[in-house]
């Protein structure tokens, strides 16, 4: 089967370290070929990387094309932009992938500017399906589902006139699949002529911060919305997950009101999350907050209006005030432990 048409992903790494986003997207990438009865390529930049590439063919990379060069060791953007560009028009895929994040947002548009091809941003997620305009039909189009207008609507985008059809696609919003180790995958090393024109700019020096709020790897979040009614109140949240040893959450409207920081939020304009157990305190349960923790293993929400949609989906519902709840809930937990 040939590389051509295929699902691409762009790797992304950082000192040999592959970002979980790219393998996400492989993973992605990988269920949307098996519906186009394609492969998976994915192109692997940097100095150095062949052994990290070996650890993505489980995850059902056909075809890994690597380009080793000690000018790529750290993301910069016009020869990163040269390369992929060179190797996009040799394999001709039919679908580019990127992770949103500071690199994939800043990369995926300059290769849609050089291909003359569109580009969808911060998308949360991504299907096969037909399409039609204009009296003509597009068969087998990507569906590129983000949200927009300040979130409030969910909109589907599709570019089927000219290929490849590319997206970036938010941190932690697809599953990672298991490694299949009998997976039989390919790495091609790639050679593009580099010139030292193609470096104008260099990195002088790099500072790397610890993030503070993990969400994505939480196993307990303790989350607050608007309900919670003030940054004061929103102390109960922290002194809850504290007992718990969890992460703090938010919903949309509690960050936009200040009463913690945006680094926090869950949702559809959030971080995507699965823990073990999600704490829904004062959240009405808005379709984009949903889409962004549904997929918890367990959810229990505390709010006062019976009829607010966040019980829809949880496994434990307490109907009352979290200024009484949570106060309980901590003595109740302490007293255990």
């Amino acid at each position: 089967m040939a590389a051509k048409n295929s699902v691409m992903v762009f790797v992304q790494q950082d000192d040999g370290q592959i970002a979980e986003v790219s393998v996400e997207l492989i993973s992605k990438a990988r269920d949307l070929a098996d519906q186009l009865k394609t492969e998976v390529t994915a192109v692997l930049i940097g100095n150095g990387v062949g052994k990290a590439g070996e650890s993505l063919i489980p995850y059902g990379v056909n075809r890994l094309y690597t380009v080793d060069h000690e000018g790529l060791e750290h993301y910069t953007p016009v020869p990163y932009s040269k390369v992929l560009t060179h190797i996009v028009r040799k394999v001709s895929p039919q679908i580019v992938l990127y992770g949103a994040t500071t690199t994939g947002r800043d990369l995926a548009p300059r290769i849609a500017s050089a291909l003359r091809v569109g580009l969808t941003a911060d998308c949360t997620d991504l299907k096969i399906g037909n399409y039609e305009s204009k009296g003509k039909s597009y068969e087998n189009v990507l569906y590129q589902i983000r949200p927009a207008f300040g979130g409030n609507i969910i909109a589907t985008i599709v570019s089927p006139e000219r290929k490849p059809q590319m997206a970036t696609v938010r941190e932690g919003v697809m599953k990672m699949g298991d490694p299949d180790p009998g997976f039989k995958g390919e790495i091609i090393s790639e050679s593009v002529e580099l010139e030292p024109q193609d470096f104008p700019s260099q990195i002088v020096e790099r500072v790397k911060e610890d993030k503070l709020v993990n969400l994505k790897g939480a196993q307990v979040i303790v989350a607050g919305g608007i309900g919670v009614g003030s940054k004061e109140n929103f102390k109960l949240i922290h002194q809850l997950a504290h007992a718990l040893g969890a992460e703090v959450g938010a919903s949309r409207a509690a960050v936009d009101a200040g009463f913690v920081g945006k680094d926090h939020q869950v949702g559809q304009t959030g971080t995507t999350v699965r823990p073990r157990l999600y704490i829904a305190c004062g959240i009405s349960g808005s379709v984009q907050h949903r889409a962004g923790m549904d997929e918890s293993a367990r959810i229990i929400a505390i709010n006062t209006d019976p009829e607010a949609p966040i019980f829809q989906i949880a496994n434990y519902g307490i109907v009352g005030d979290l200024k009484e709840v949570i106060p309980r809930f901590i003595k109740a937990f302490r007293a255990k432990a």
